[in-house]
């Protein structure tokens, strides 16, 4: 990992510190998530991109965030509770925080640096919003929400961006 992104802190959904550095060596995609959100059904994708590639070197990150018109509204309990009920996710999730604005968690400062495929950095638009970073630490790839998880582009991109 990047030594910006390897010494970020972030809590897990259940308030263990840790940070990206646990998943080192490996690609992370990382998502800001929500369970009242049109975009929710996209857990499906992720858990099954989450299975279908932890061998081959990728972890799928969930972060929780209420910035978008409440949608994440629930305790860490509640987001545990559905996510694992409606969407069987397996995948790590942390702590719910802020991806944008005054309060923008630290991890999402040195994301939101990153480019899309149109060139444009910034703020993160709305749930479901996915960046890629590769096993070095480098953020390879940024997808905006309404690009599904199993996108031709996001496969090809975690393909590209797998362990050798």
């Amino acid at each position: 990992m990047t030594t910006s992104l390897q010494n970020i802190g972030i809590n897990t959904l259940g308030g263990v510190p840790t940070s990206l550095a646990e998943f080192d060596g490996r690609a992370v995609l990382v998502v800001n998530v929500a369970s009242k959100c049109g975009l929710t059904p996209q857990y499906t994708a992720l858990e099954k991109l989450a299975v279908e590639y932890a061998d081959r070197g990728l972890t799928v990150v969930g972060v929780p965030c209420n910035q978008f018109m409440g949608q994440e509204p629930g305790t860490a309990e509640e987001i545990r509770t559905f996510c694992s009920t409606n969407y069987g996710v397996t995948f790590p999730l942390m702590e719910k925080i802020d991806v944008n604005g005054e309060s923008r968690h630290p991890l999402y400062t040195e994301l939101t640096q990153h480019p899309d495929a149109n060139g444009e950095a910034g703020d993160v638009q709305w749930n479901f919003e996915k960046f890629l970073v590769a096993p070095d630490g480098n953020v390879v790839a940024r997808f905006r929400p309404r690009t599904e998880p199993d996108a031709p582009e996001v496969i090809a991109a975690i393909e590209a961006a797998l362990p050798r």
